[in-house]
């Protein structure tokens, strides 16, 4: 069994393809620690570096990776799929509170 999926956290929504991925391909997921957490059907190609769903999600659920919510699901995400800006909303840039405005100097 292919060994290709890394987790941050064992229940996490989401972990990271250690290599490129296939639709079809039965993939085990690991912790960082190296210990297995579970076998995975992929259900699209998955690139090096991105997301796999380890678990389906509805739209518009948040989307847990290191332990914490990392973002929203734009739309259903069946497990084994692959996660990325088509299906995840992203909380770090999102929102006005994450712009820096520049007004020049004003003394």
């Amino acid at each position: 069994m292919k060994k290709g999926i890394l987790l941050h956290e064992a229940d996490d929504d989401v972990g990271v393809a250690t290599m490129d991925l296939r639709t079809g391909e039965v993939i085990e997921a690991l912790t960082l620690e190296g210990e297995r957490v579970t076998e995975i059907e992929l259900v699209d190609d998955v690139p090096l570096a991105h997301k796999v769903a380890m678990q389906p999600k509805e739209a518009h659920q948040d989307v847990v990776e290191y332990g914490r919510a990392i973002g929203s699901s734009t739309t259903a995400i069946a497990r084994g799929a692959h996660v990325h800006t088509h299906n995840l909303h992203g909380k770090r840039w999102s929102g006005r509170s994450q712009i820096v405005e520049h007004h020049g100097d004003e003394s």
